[in-house]
């Protein structure tokens, strides 16, 4: 599978999950916290596919390698708000608030990479090895969700 399509396949489930969520309300316990859950799970295994397979084989061209450092900043800010969301109750005051902060910085990390990240990624790739990237990507999602 081609890099791009599986990372843009993995955008368009996280931006329906996001939109899923963001209808709870402080009522919806239950469905407000199966929905976070899938999101995690699916933003954990994105992340750490990118982060171990994309980003460093992007990193390395000249290029890229300022907006790929800024990709990890913008992970860790996601990620700093998903450890606060984990651990407060999804009935919460902030929670509501938390969330749409996190949705917003996701949105736009999304949007970033697939203008800017993708274009040098098209740029410094051919074909051949956005198909291997997008195998060991691949396989890489199929182990996690096997540990998990």
């Amino acid at each position: 599978m081609h890099a791009l399509e599986l990372l843009s396949a993995d955008h368009r489930r996280v931006e329906r999950m996001l939109a899923d969520l963001e209808k709870t309300t402080t009522r919806g316990v239950r469905s407000r916290t199966d929905l976070f859950e899938r999101l995690d799970r699916e933003l954990v295994t994105h992340e750490t596919i990118e982060e171990e397979i994309f980003y460093p084989a992007l990193r390395d061209h000249p290029k890229a390698k300022e907006l790929v450092l800024e990709a990890y900043v913008e992970h860790d800010v996601v990620d700093r708000l998903l450890g606060e969301l984990r651990t407060m109750p999804v009935d919460a005051d902030e929670w509501g608030p938390k969330m749409k902060v996190m949705a917003e910085n996701l949105r736009h990390h999304i949007e970033e990479e697939e203008k800017e990240l993708f274009r040098q990624a098209r740029s410094v790739f051919d074909r051949s090895e956005l198909d291997e990237l997008g195998d060991r990507m691949s396989a890489r999602r199929a182990e996690l969700a096997a540990a998990a």
